[in-house]
């Protein structure tokens, strides 16, 4: 039988904006998690070359995989054997790969909710259980080790992600490691959602490999690097599963773009360029942290990373994505429901993205300014 998924709402946003878009009106993108700006200076000019000299045929770059390998070891004191990492078409086709060959049908695998749509809707497509770990305000919006050993029965797996989408929350490394021990002590396979990587704004998030070596890691060019057209992500393979994670991506998904291989290469060698563009986010986030509560908009889940602010609307109402749309339509700034993220409070939250050009922040908070506070509120208990 068929599973039956959610749809993707942010996409219905997304593709009303562009309609918008097209018919003369101007639109701020906010609804979807991908930087503004493009790829950097030297990944596109490495990718013009390509083009003159390479065939562009099915290929997975060693050198590539050996220099992910090297920036494990720099970045989180690990040491990551190159023929570990399989390179994929984005960090989606990575988290496919990893949940197929780590999982069976039937089994049960835990995630976080608000958690990123795709982790439940894959996991039903795969005719998985999905068990969700509430981590609301009263949790601020984290994963605990607390929460994982409450779990009974224990989950064959977990899915987890610092920083994380929509909250931008980040695990402290404490709490990682003591996430870690529990997995491995009683079995529970982990699948650590990394793309968010590089985008922090006080201390560096954790890779889960400096804490359980056989984990399974998706990360992406698509965030820090900006280069999420290009569909180019890895996945970090424990020893045990390299054999049949690769025989699983030749079949699924041949090699990803040849053209993006040679351009990622390249940009692991803008770290200046590429940092810049995080201080950029690290401005947007504060203009947005200052305006947003004198609109109302006050509850916001603490954003350690990535570039997202999770924001309760619950007193505008039961129905953020008909909320979305109406800001939509009336001031131009796309967001995105939390019905995405949250299939049982998103009703009550909105996610904004700040990973556009600092003029369109502010620009989007002079249009929020006058809309937010003019909506119908709903009324309080006994009033």
């Amino acid at each position: 039988m068929t599973a039956e998924i959610d749809a993707f709402h942010t996409i219905d946003v997304s593709r009303h904006a562009y309609a918008l878009q097209s018919a003369g009106r101007s639109v701020i993108h906010m609804e979807f998690g991908q930087p503004s700006t493009g790829a950097p200076r030297a990944a596109i000019a490495a990718a013009r070359e390509a083009l003159d000299t390479d065939p562009l045929g099915y290929w997975e770059s060693d050198a590539l995989k050996r220099r992910i390998s090297e920036h494990y070891r720099q970045s989180h004191g690990v040491d990551i054997r190159p023929e570990r990492i399989i390179l994929t078409c984005g960090a989606s086709p990575a988290l496919i790969l990893a949940l197929t060959t780590a999982f069976a049908p039937g089994q049960t695998i835990a995630t976080a909710r608000p958690g990123y749509v795709a982790y439940r809707n894959n996991l039903r497509a795969l005719h998985m259980k999905v068990l969700e770990i509430e981590c609301g305000a009263a949790q601020r919006f984290r994963l605990s080790a607390d929460a994982i050993a409450a779990l009974d029965p224990v989950p064959d797996g977990l899915v987890i992600a610092s920083p994380a989408n929509p909250t931008g929350t980040i695990i402290a490394p404490d709490e990682m490691a003591r996430i870690a021990r529990l997995c491995a002590d009683r079995n529970i396979h982990v699948i650590s959602d990394e793309i968010y990587h590089g985008l922090s704004f006080g201390e560096p998030a954790h890779s889960m490999l400096q804490y359980l070596d056989d984990a399974f890691v998706v990360n992406s060019f698509s965030k820090y690097f900006c280069m999420t057209g290009w569909r180019l992500g890895w996945l970090v393979v424990p020893e045990t599963h390299v054999a049949p994670a690769r025989a699983r991506m030749g079949n699924m998904f041949l090699t990803p773009p040849s053209l993006s291989q040679h351009a990622g290469l390249a940009a692991f060698e803008c770290a200046q360029e590429l940092d810049g563009r995080v201080e950029t986010y690290r401005r947007n986030r504060e203009l947005l942290l200052d305006a947003l509560p004198a609109l109302g908009l006050d509850a916001i889940a603490p954003p350690d990373g990535a570039f997202y602010i999770y924001a309760s609307v619950a007193h505008l109402g039961e129905d953020s994505l008909g909320l979305c749309m109406k800001l939509l339509d009336e001031t131009g700034v796309a967001t995105a429901p939390g019905i995405d993220f949250d299939p049982v409070d998103g009703r009550h939250f909105m996610r904004m993205s700040f990973a556009v050009e600092t003029p369109q922040i502010e620009e989007a908070i002079v249009r929020m300014k006058s809309w937010f506070p003019a909506q119908p509120r709903l009324k309080a208990a006994g009033g």
